[in-house]
This record gives structure tokens, sequence and C-alpha cells, in this order.
């Protein structure tokens, strides 16, 4: 079952207009979160940012308690053991071009099957940046086709993630992740002004594991003496492979710690 604006439905009865601004224009912001056994991990942390993209897209705010009731809803009519629970939330409605409509926001709420991520990963760095002064710099938008073709680009290098530097050069984010590295004993990631995402799993692994933020150039990941990537479906996943620097002795020690104090505060808390 989906939950589409508000009530669910069957999926082969779930529809949104293909004038909705989300497809048109990619008018829409959106959370994806892991869901344990039927329950949504760290949901209020979801909520809360899908409040903020909303605002930095001018959307009007998410109604919470519908948003949750409608995850819940979903969650319970959709047995697994672990999902990928997709809120998505657009413009809704409107005229053919930039300008939105007045009918109001769509919501869809949406649960698919995940596999549990190996322990290990390569990256690939692109020649394309993220812009940090962007409009949408830090939001989680439904606008992705830059991501599209960077993760593309990754994987006919044999990787799973493509990794991006800002305009100025530094280090940012990944299509869907953000990335750590260690340098010097000090566990680092870049700072949110450098137009990365304010990921759920980075703020927490960086209260949990005692992370710091600093602007790293992209050239850190050809030193660090370990890299690894966070999101809400990797969790803590270690660095092997940077284009061709091999790092074979991953995860080092402080990724693996990393790794062992989120398994053990994420299974004590489901909304941490």
């Amino acid at each position: 079952m989906i939950w589409v604006n508000d009530s669910l439905v069957d999926p082969g009865d779930a529809a949104v207009s293909v004038l909705d601004h989300g497809l048109t224009v990619g008018d829409g912001i959106f959370e994806t979160v892991k869901a344990v056994d039927g329950r949504a991990f760290a949901l209020t942390r979801h909520l809360d940012r899908l409040a903020r993209s909303a605002a930095g897209l001018g959307l009007p705010e998410p109604d919470r308690d519908l948003v949750r009731r409608a995850c819940e809803e979903v969650l319970r009519t959709n047995p697994m053991p672990l999902g990928r629970l997709r809120i998505t939330y657009t413009g809704g409605l409107a005229p053919l071009g930039s300008d939105r409509g007045d009918a109001g926001p769509t919501l869809v709420v949406a649960l698919g099957t995940a596999a549990p991520r190996p322990d290990t990963t390569a990256v690939a760095t692109v020649e394309w940046t993220r812009n940090e002064r962007s409009a949408v710099a830090g939001l989680k938008t439904t606008s992705y086709a830059e991501n599209v073709v960077a993760l593309a680009h990754a994987s006919r290098r044999g990787a799973s993630e493509a990794l991006f530097a800002n305009t100025a050069g530094l280090l940012c984010e990944g299509t869907g992740s953000n990335v750590f590295a260690v340098l010097g004993g000090r566990l680092l990631t870049p700072p949110l002004s450098s137009g990365c995402l304010a990921g759920v799993t980075r703020a927490l692994v960086i209260e949990w594991a005692g992370a710091e933020e600093a602007d790293l150039p992209l050239s850190a990941l050809w030193e660090a003496d370990e890299v690894f990537l966070t999101s809400s479906l990797r969790d803590v996943q270690a660095v092997t492979r940077v284009d061709d620097r091999e790092l074979p002795a991953a995860p080092g020690p402080v990724t693996a710690k990393a790794m062992a104090v989120f398994a053990e505060r994420s299974a004590d808390d489901i909304d941490p």
C-alpha cells in the first residue's frame, strides 16, 4: 500500500497528476528513511529536515502529524525486515512552467525493500561541482538529474558512489551520502557551509563518534588514512578505493569504531 495525499491506496491505483510541479520542474523535496522490522529509524530528525527543505523551497510547511501517520500506516501494511521508506512532498498541481499553482502540495509515502549494505565500497570523484551558493544548496530536493549522471559515471568505474567538490575546490559530499576522512588521527567531515546536505546519519556520527567539521580540499581523499561514507541506508560504510587509490586496510580502526558505535546506539534507540 502507498499513501497519496491523505489516505492509503493500492499500488495499482496510486496516482498523481502528470502536471504535478514535482514532475514537470522538479519542484519537490523528499526523505529516505531506513525502516527496520516495521519501524522508521530517526523519523523525527527526518521530519525536521523535511520541514527545513520545504521552507527553503518556499513550500507550505508539511503537516508533521499527517506525514508521521502516513509513514506508520505504510509500514504497518507492508511488513518487511529492512526497507527504504520514501517521503515525497511536491508543489502539487501547477501550470506548465516555474510558477506554482494554488492546488496545494502533493504527499506520497511509499516503501521498498532494501538490502543490507556491504561493509566496504569504492568511490569515484567527478569533474562536476556542487554549488555551495545555490538557492537549493543543502536542501533535499527531487531535482536529482545531476546525481544520476554522476552516479552513472561512478558505476562505470566500478564504484557505488560519486564524490563532489564544491566550486571552491573543497570536498563536499556524494550523490546520496556524506563523506568522512581520518587525517592526522582526527575524524573530519566537510561543514554544511561546503554545500553538503545535513545528513541525519552524518549528524549522529558527529555526536556519537566525536567527528569534527573542517574545510577539506578534494585532495584530502588521496591523503587520508581512512575514508568512509554515511547515509540512511549505508549507515557507516568504509571506503576501500578512491578512484585508483587503494585503501586495502579498510575499515581502519577509526572507521571500525564508528561502525560499531553507530550499530550499538541505533539499535538502542529507534528515534535518537
